[in-house]
């Protein structure tokens, strides 16, 4: 009921409060209103789960989602001439009236979520068959997610005791043997099986068992606590498998992701040529030396690209051995100071999109040197190449841009490039794209 009710809610407000505006204003609902909520009906449904999300996040992300609501909106009005049927002030008054709604909305769905609950009947009970690291996961899960109805009983396993792992979630209910009888005693709805894959014949043992009962029943793998990059479900050849390490961009979103690219690069260096050439300029009269530095780096698949930036050095490292800039660096020129701590180096880059071989957002690419070094120091470092390197990523924004000075902020860099892998979509990248933007104005972390 709560799924059903979060897939109307946006849907509802946006639509609810364009009629109310304008019938308030217009002092009747014209048709050209009904057009325009049946369009955003369409584009927004279904609504955003947000019942997990802090209060502050619900803000957010509805003031956000809303930005490129209108955003489409406004493109479509003007393109097509459409916009001209509308008061002004009705499209004025819904534009802040629509998040407030929206808000509102969510915030009475979590006053009235514990009575929709109740609604459903009792909470479903639950067992975990295995007390094992992943089955613990499991049960944290459970248990710190808001607003569910499983309530877990506890675990079955055979194991001694002291090989069992500890947990504060639940309790060890018995042994596989008495997992049948108390299933149906004490009318379980859900089984979560995490017995690992070499036990088989337990397994199969434990399912032909519970034939006469009615849970429903369900495997928790091994791969459960193993770190997935975009885990989906799959066929080959018509045998179904589990991908563990994945890159985002296959199939749609990878056109999504290139197009995007193209269409924003093209944008920005049109809008920023008049900038290039006089970077151009200054980096040429300032010192001796080439205007464009090109660097090795890794990309796509651990291959190796030519990267662009404009010169800030007096030297052009590019061998086994690469010392990162530092504060105060002496091998920064002048111009090189001021390119390098408002970003303004990275700019050719764009060109580097163009060609295919990096993104406007991606994992930030190292200097082949600095990856041969933390490749061997850093579990997952190499997978952050599954995806194009990029401009900016998430963990620049995230305060990890610049110099890396310890082995820990480089691994809390890796672990940021590897979250951003998981959650990708063009929404994070447009969001990412804007707080680099804001970062840069204030950000005093490049040297």
């Amino acid at each position: 009921m709560l799924s059903a009710v979060e897939a109307i809610l946006d849907p509802a407000a946006l639509t609810l409060s364009l009629w109310a505006v304008s019938a308030s204003i217009e002092g009747v609902l014209l048709p050209p209103y009904l057009i325009l909520a049946v369009i955003v009906f369409s584009i927004t449904f279904p609504g955003t789960s947000r019942l997990q999300s802090s209060i502050r996040g619900v803000i957010f992300d509805v003031l956000y989602s809303w930005f490129w609501v209108v955003l489409l909106l406004l493109f479509l009005g003007f393109a097509t001439g459409y916009i001209a049927e509308f008061s002004s002030q009705t499209l004025t008054t819904w534009l802040w009236v629509a998040p407030l709604s929206q808000i509102g909305a969510h915030l009475a769905l979590r006053t009235a979520a514990p009575f929709l609950l109740m609604l459903q009947g009792p909470p479903q009970r639950a067992i975990i068959v295995g007390m094992n690291e992943q089955g613990v996961a499991l049960a944290s899960r459970i248990q710190e997610t808001r607003y569910s109805k499983i309530e877990l009983s506890g675990y079955f396993d055979d194991r001694n005791p002291s090989r069992l792992y500890e947990t504060a979630h639940g309790q060890l209910l018995g042994r596989l043997r008495e997992l049948p009888y108390f299933v149906k005693e004490n009318r379980i709805q859900y089984i979560y099986l995490s017995l690992p894959m070499a036990s088989q014949p337990r397994i199969l043992h434990v399912l032909d068992e519970l034939k006469d009962t009615t849970a429903s029943i369900y495997f928790v793998p091994d791969m459960f606590i193993t770190d997935l990059i975009q885990g989906r479900s799959g066929t080959v050849c018509g045998t179904p498998v589990i991908s563990v390490c994945e890159s985002p961009f296959t199939g749609s979103n990878g056109l999504i992701k290139r197009a995007s690219d193209i269409v924003l690069s093209l944008l920005i260096l049109t809008l920023i040529s008049p900038l290039l050439f006089l970077i151009a300029l200054a980096v040429k009269f300032d010192s001796p030396g080439p205007v464009i530095f090109k660097q090795r780096r890794y990309g796509l698949d651990g291959e190796e690209i030519l990267v662009y930036k404009f010169r800030s050095m007096r030297v052009c490292e590019d061998g086994d051995t690469i010392r990162q800039a530092q504060k105060d660096d002496n091998r920064v020129t002048r111009i090189g100071a001021f390119l390098r701590k408002n970003s303004l180096d990275e700019l050719p880059q764009f060109v580097n999109v163009l060609q295919g071989c990096m993104s406007i957002v991606g994992p930030r690419p190292h200097a082949v040197a600095h990856n041969e070094i933390y490749r061997n120091l850093i579990k997952g470092y190499m997978i952050r190449h599954k995806v194009k390197p990029g401009i900016t990523g998430w963990a620049q924004v995230n305060g990890y841009r610049g110099e890396t000075r310890t082995l820990d902020k480089m691994q809390a860099r890796i672990d940021h490039d590897l979250d951003y892998l998981r959650n990708w979509s063009l929404r994070l990248d447009l969001h990412i794209i804007v707080k680099t933007v804001l970062i840069v104005l204030r950000d005093r972390a490049a040297y």
